[in-house]
């Protein structure tokens, strides 16, 4: 469909409508983005599919716009509104229910709290509470996530799934920014596991530019700070997308730390 992956499939449902469109209600005949958009279609009630049905017609005429390409449908606009005119003049159909949102606002704000309360910790308390903090937001974006665990000779602050590769991660709440030299002590834990073992190191209060730089590009892991997460609580955008769109970026330009204000401010390549 348009221009969509799969994942920026379920991202446009997620920022534009607050629809959960990977719900398994709409798999029914399928799971391919059209068999899944016409069961949601048939499912919703009318004023979520117009609503719904207009925010994918404006995207449209943007893709179309933007690669410079003639419409592909005979009178599409026509047949657009003459589909939403029929929606509108419809016998409302009290049994269709409305979508589940994607977005859990309640629990966006338990973790909202959660963060401000390991901020105000002690420092020698605040470390452990941000693991905890981070374990709690992984599953309740459903990365299954694991506690800290130990093997001989190093600590790793724990694991969590996402698409379907393990990810370790490295979780630092310091006065200052990481360096390159604890991003390649965490980069040499991961080379001691299988080769596919990825990694993601979060910083609370960031990383140094030079750090950066100097860890280089086309490493296994990719990176999150502060600002990403308060961003991302705060614009409600879910941290499996986060973590998915990061990912991405990182495989497409080499690229391990890119803000998320940046990331979901303009269109990353390909996607």
């Amino acid at each position: 469909m348009l221009d969509f992956s799969d994942t920026t499939f379920a991202d446009f449902f997620a920022s534009e409508l607050d629809i959960d469109i990977d719900d398994p209600i709409y798999a029914e005949h399928g799971g391919s983005k059209g068999k899944r958009l016409r069961c949601f279609l048939q499912k919703v009630d009318d004023p979520t599919a117009v609503r719904t049905l207009h925010a994918l017609w404006e995207h449209r005429a943007e893709f179309l716009a933007s690669t410079q390409r003639p419409d592909p449908l005979p009178n599409a606009e026509g047949r657009f509104l003459s589909v939403i005119s029929k929606l509108q003049g419809g016998i409302d159909d009290h049994s269709a229910q409305p979508p589940r949102p994607a977005t859990d606002r309640r629990l966006l704000a338990a973790l909202k709290a959660d963060l401000l309360q390991v901020r105000d910790l002690p420092p020698h308390k605040r470390g452990y509470a941000f693991e905890a903090f981070l374990k709690q937001a992984f599953d309740s974006a459903g990365l299954a996530a694991r506690e800290p665990f130990r093997n001989i000779g190093e600590q790793i602050d724990g694991s969590f799934l996402l698409g379907g590769e393990v990810y370790l991660f490295e979780a630092k709440w310091q006065a200052a920014m990481t360096s390159a030299a604890d991003l390649h002590i965490f980069h040499g834990k991961l080379d001691q596991k299988a080769a596919w073992t990825r990694g993601l190191f979060v910083s609370f209060n960031g990383f140094t530019p030079d750090g950066l730089a100097a860890f280089g590009t086309g490493k296994r892991i990719i990176c999150m700070d502060g600002r990403d997460i308060h961003e991302a609580l705060e614009r409600e955008i879910p941290l499996k997308s986060v973590l998915e769109r990061k990912t991405r970026w990182a495989a497409e330009t080499g690229h391990i730390h890119v803000p998320v204000r940046e990331l979901f401010s303009v269109q990353a390549v390909g996607g």
